[in-house]
């Protein structure tokens, strides 16, 4: 399984925000810190506040914060918020599957899935910006402008 562009980065917003120490970075900021286009990071910014996870202000003095409900956020209800709840294969797309009927890989597949996330479900953005990782969060955010 292959997390979604926008997953990544959402998760890597999070992250570097998560360290920001009082400082509130542009979504230009973060994007240029993440080297990707600005348009696909407001996108992902603007899920981000829509659920709730991270502020966005306007204008002078503006920028980017996490909320207290983004510090606590659970890593596993990211990726699935973004992932979405389909299935790792499609078996009825256009050209359905002609195994469906009596295909046992499917539940399998779904199972697997589901102990992903139930692995990642525990985890909280704070945990994963602990030890080495926020020292080059900051590092990254850094770099020269």
């Amino acid at each position: 399984m292959r997390l979604l562009r926008s997953t990544d980065l959402a998760l890597r917003v999070l992250m570097r925000l998560a360290v920001a120490d009082g400082s509130t970075p542009t979504t230009r900021q973060v994007a240029e810190d993440m080297d990707v286009p600005y348009t696909h990071a407001a996108k992902v910014v603007a899920e981000l506040q829509h659920l709730g996870l991270l502020d966005a202000r306007r204008g002078r003095g503006g920028g980017l914060s996490l909320t207290e409900r983004g510090r606590t956020a659970s890593v596993g209800a990211v990726v699935r918020t973004f992932e979405g709840d389909g299935d790792v294969v499609d078996c009825e797309g256009p050209s359905p599957c002609p195994l469906a009927a009596g295909c046992r890989l499917r539940g399998a597949l779904r199972r697997a899935q589901e102990a992903f996330y139930a692995a990642l479900d525990p985890v909280t953005l704070q945990d994963i910006v602990t030890g080495p990782t926020g020292p080059l969060l900051l590092g990254i955010s850094a770099g020269p402008r």
